[in-house]
């Protein structure tokens, strides 16, 4: 077993108020803790893992080339492999949310992106 602890967590802000904890995974799956302020969208972007984006607290609206959906706590949506996607917190208060992907994926998705 591998315990994460949320406050030991490798973590990074992609922009201000969007923060992204890395929680426990490995090459098969992991899972990015994140909160977004109102507001806030990741830009348009897709990656070769399929992904799950549950809304723990708030509200996520996540869009892609064909659909959009707002989640509200404890909703989620799944997103294949490849699908162009971007998620924004429309709400009035700070969103939370917790990613899963699979397989693994680490930071460098973010860190290691060209515009």
């Amino acid at each position: 077993m591998r315990a994460v602890a949320f406050d030991e967590a490798e973590s990074y802000e992609p922009d201000e108020g969007w923060r992204r904890v890395s929680m426990a995974g490995s090459d098969r799956f992991s899972f990015e803790w994140f909160e977004k302020p109102p507001g806030h969208s990741s830009p348009m972007h897709d990656h070769e893992n399929e992904q799950v984006c549950l809304c723990l607290e708030g509200e996520l609206t996540v869009e892609t080339e064909d659909d959009s959906v707002t989640l509200a706590e404890n909703d989620s949506a799944l997103l294949a492999a490849n699908e162009a996607h971007r998620v924004e917190n429309t709400g009035d208060e700070r969103a939370v949310g917790l990613d899963v992907f699979a397989p693994g994926r680490s930071f460098d998705f973010w860190t290691d992106r060209e515009e």
